[in-house]
């Protein structure tokens, strides 16, 4: 809705101005909205922008005034310029907050893998980080439920992998697309190449975490597993 009113709103309020603004500082205005626009927004947000400040641009500052017409070279010139500069500046903001993202959900993966990797050294039996992960894997992976099974291998469900891809009988199960499986997926743990058990991972339905998150519970299952191992040769 911003994308769209925002800049027929400025446009709005500049209008009664026209006669003493140039047309150029008139598209750097609309240019800073699909700024705004796109770095609070999506790339689709910012795209709309870009179109709805280029129309308005034409229909209320270029001649002849309230038609999609324009008379003069300069003035198309500066509707095209501006339709591509907000194009260009919604797809970088676009990619500035998505790295963004990227890296605040890095910090919490990292964070995890962590205070998981100090309980195992912690923790005076290893039931407690088999607990703890069972929590960390429903939280990380947006499951429904989940449980550990000790030395079980029962059935065939989804498998996942060890490098974060899910296997469901003898065929790779595409996640990215699907989202996982609505049925429990098991998560193998090792320890020292010795199986201990699995986690039973009901997903909720609908759900597609990523790859990294896919790895970050392997690699928190894998902690367990050391943890297990630890405990039953000491």
């Amino acid at each position: 809705m911003a994308a769209l009113v925002v800049p027929l709103a400025v446009c709005a309020v500049l209008v009664p101005f026209r006669a003493s603004i140039v047309n150029t500082n008139v598209a750097l205005v609309l240019a800073a909205i699909v700024v705004a626009v796109a770095a609070n927004g999506h790339r689709l947000a910012g795209a709309l922008a870009a179109v709805s400040a280029a129309v308005w641009f034409d229909f209320f500052f270029t001649q002849p005034h309230h038609r999609l017409t324009i008379a003069k070279a300069a003035d198309i010139q500066t509707a095209v310029l501006l339709l591509i500069v907000g194009l260009v500046v919604s797809q970088l903001a676009a990619r500035a907050r998505r790295m963004r993202v990227i890296a605040i959900t890095d910090a919490d993966y990292l964070a995890r893998v962590h205070a998981t990797a100090e309980l195992a050294q912690s923790a005076k039996t290893p039931d407690v980080v088999v607990a703890h992960v069972t929590a960390q894997l429903t939280d990380l992976l947006g499951l429904r439920g989940c449980r550990f099974e000790y030395g079980t291998l029962i059935g065939h469900p989804p498998r996942l992998e060890q490098d974060g891809s899910v296997v469901w009988g003898h065929r790779r199960w595409d996640v990215d697309r699907l989202g996982l499986p609505e049925e429990e997926v098991e998560l193998r743990t090792f320890g020292q190449g010795r199986f201990y058990g699995r986690y039973m991972m009901d997903p909720m339905p609908g759900t597609f975490p990523s790859l990294q998150a896919r790895l970050v519970a392997v690699t928190l299952a894998d902690q367990a597993g050391a943890a297990l191992d630890t405990a039953g040769t000491g």
